[in-house]
C-alpha cells in the first residue's frame, strides 16, 4: 500500500511517485489533483516487478548505511495509521454536522 503519494515538492513533477512506485497488486491513496494529473499526462515506465526485484540488496544497502528499516516501518505504519484514523474522524463529525443542520431544518426528514 502506497498512502498519500502526492508530491509535496513543487520542483518535481505531479506524477512523480505514481510513476515510480507503479506495482502489481498494490492499493494507492493518492490525492484526487495527483489521480487527475496522471490520467491527463502520467505514463508508467517501469512497473516494480511482481517478485520485488533488487528490494534485498537495497534494504542491505540501507541497513549498512545504519538505517533500521524494521523501526522505520512501524513508525511510517503508526503514523500513517494516524492519520487515516484522523481523516475517518473528520469525516463522520463533517457528516454528523451536516446531518444535524438538516435536521433542524427539516426536524421529521420531509421537506415541505
Amino acid at each position: 500500500m502506497w498512502a498519500s503519494t502526492g508530491t509535496k515538492d513543487p520542483a518535481a513533477s505531479d506524477t512523480l511517485y505514481i510513476q515510480v512506485l507503479a506495482a502489481p497488486d498494490t492499493i494507492n491513496t493518492m490525492p484526487e489533483k495527483t489521480l487527475l494529473a496522471f490520467a491527463e499526462h502520467g505514463e508508467v515506465k517501469n512497473a516494480l516487478p511482481d517478485d520485488g526485484g533488487d528490494a534485498e540488496m537495497l534494504l542491505a544497502e540501507f541497513a549498512r548505511a545504519g538505517v533500521d528499516d524494521t523501526a522505520l516501518a512501524g513508525q511510517l505504519q503508526r503514523e500513517s495509521a494516524q492519520s487515516f484514523a484522523k481523516s475517518w474522524r473528520d469525516l463522520m463529525d463533517c457528516i454528523a454536522s451536516k446531518s444535524a443542520v438538516l435536521t433542524q431544518i427539516h426536524p421529521n426528514g420531509i421537506k415541505p
